[in-house]
């Protein structure tokens, strides 16, 4: 193996790495985005879990983001939630900054 296939294989381990650590602080993400909008909502317990799973589920529905948000700001319309979309995605780049350190922390 040359000294470049060593280098190729490194970048591709990086990548995957870095993709698996994308993958488990968004879902993170989502579930810590599910249970504040279920707070919002005034669902406790099993329901807030509940929700919080329905979020994440939501992810999978398209790709990218806009999928989890638009889930939110339908279910805040509908029970009046006062929370602009801004406030939404700022509070969902919190959640991945906090899903990122956890992760890295190994929590």
């Amino acid at each position: 193996m040359t000294t470049f296939d060593k280098r190729e294989e490194a970048f591709e381990q990086q990548f995957a790495h870095d993709e698996e650590l994308r993958f488990k602080a968004t879902a993170r993400r989502n579930k810590l985005l599910g249970l504040w909008a279920a707070e919002k909502l005034g669902l406790k317990g099993a329901q807030a879990d509940s929700y919080a799973l329905s979020v994440v589920m939501s992810a999978f529905e398209e790709s990218g983001e806009h999928d989890v948000m638009r889930k939110i700001r339908k279910d805040f319309d509908a029970k009046g939630v006062d929370q602009s979309d801004h406030q939404i995605s700022r509070h969902a780049t919190e959640l991945m900054a906090q899903s990122i350190e956890a992760i890295k922390a190994g929590r």
